[in-house]
């Protein structure tokens, strides 16, 4: 439980990724049970009343398949993978149960994330997720994955999808209170620790490995999240998943658990990468965009771009400038050549001119950063 946490203010928050491992979905023998999962739902149905987005990263298809298959399937990673693929669907409808609003299944694996279009498409699926009101819910695509199956574990995806999307707080809902100073269910003297500026190698020494049979990683990986979401300027926040009243106070903003702080705001680290990445190319705007983007934040629309300069591919980060000078930098959702055929085209077009369409944006908003005069 969240016993001997003190108190204190949640991040400041619009976007959260929710992870919820095995453990609180899980009976110990294995079967599937909404015994948690209702309290962490009606976390994020509070959550979207107060405006904010929740996208969900859910562990426990494996599980929930094992509690579904009659006896004498294969065992190791075959066995693993069809049992994935038993309980996928089980385990979106208990989602569903607990939600007017549709929930929406997102299956990633590491190709996916490591690809760089394949990673844009899936930032802008579940960005387009989001803008339809639903609730995303992610998991590893454990039943192709073999990498996933052998070392992955959704608290690394976790921290992954934060970036992806843009998190403002990554929340890991887990079957301990959060971080202490040693492993609580062995060491009597372990006391539980509140606010980590940094995780450093002594926290790992505490930090033991898988907390539970249902589940792939502990705090360990916990703590590998954290690191992963503080690079992109993300803060985590553990808790315990099955303490209702926790999950009360954190749904008046109010953490009962361990903060683990980002070293930088998240716009800070996304603006730092965008300065700091060697540009691909070139993108040629006219004076209205420039005005746009730099004095409203908009994004770069195919109308008002000129051409594009250098040879660059989807999800390059290109220089943005006007004849006076290089003044943005941003990641292109379009290749050079893409670019040039829409460049003056009316966001309408872009699907008759080449067939398909990855967007309205040239380079969207959130993608882009304004350089110091």
């Amino acid at each position: 439980m969240s016993k001997g946490f003190t108190e204190q203010p949640l991040p400041n928050w619009r976007r959260a990724i929710l992870k919820v491992g095995s453990s609180l979905l899980t009976t110990p023998d294995g079967a599937l049970t909404g015994e948690h999962a209702e309290a962490l739902a009606a976390f994020v149905v509070s959550s979207r009343e107060s405006g904010r987005e929740v996208v969900i990263v859910s562990s426990g298809a494996v599980a929930a398949g094992r509690g579904l298959a009659t006896p004498g399937g294969s065992a190791g990673l075959v066995g693993r993978q069809a049992l994935a693929a038993l309980g996928q669907t089980r385990l979106i409808a208990l989602w569903q149960g607990f939600f007017v609003a549709p929930v929406a299944q997102v299956l990633l694996t590491h190709d996916d994330l490591r690809n760089r279009r394949r990673y844009l498409n899936a930032r802008s699926t579940l960005r387009e997720l989001l803008a339809l009101g639903t609730i995303p819910v992610v998991n590893e695509n454990d039943t192709v994955a073999v990498d996933e199956l052998k070392l992955g574990d959704n608290d690394n995806l976790a921290a992954i999808v934060a970036a992806l999307v843009d998190a403002d707080v990554l929340l890991i809902a887990s079957d301990i209170g959060g971080l202490y100073t040693a492993n609580p269910r062995v060491d009597a003297d372990a006391r539980p620790v509140d606010d980590v500026a940094e995780v450093v190698p002594g926290h790992f020494v505490s930090a033991g490995g898988a907390g539970s049979a249902a589940g792939t990683g502990g705090m360990r990986t916990k703590l590998e999240a954290a690191v992963k979401a503080a690079a992109a300027g993300i803060e985590t926040v553990l808790f315990d998943g099955r303490d209702a009243a926790c999950l009360e106070r954190l749904a008046a903003g109010v953490l009962t658990g361990t903060r683990l702080r980002a070293p930088r705001s998240r716009l800070a680290a996304r603006k730092y990468w965008l300065r700091h990445t060697p540009a691909g190319g070139r993108v040629l705007v006219d004076g209205g965009a420039a005005e746009a983007l730099r004095s409203r934040g908009a994004s770069l629309l195919p109308g008002g771009v000129v051409g594009a300069e250098g040879e660059f591919a989807r999800g390059d980060v290109v220089e943005i400038g006007d004849d006076q000078g290089v003044f943005a930098r941003g990641v292109a959702q379009y290749a050079a050549g893409d670019i040039r055929r829409i460049a003056r085209r009316h966001t309408r077009d872009i699907d008759s001119v080449l067939g398909y369409s990855y967007g309205e944006s040239v380079v969207h908003r959130d993608d882009l950063v304004v350089l110091p005069e």
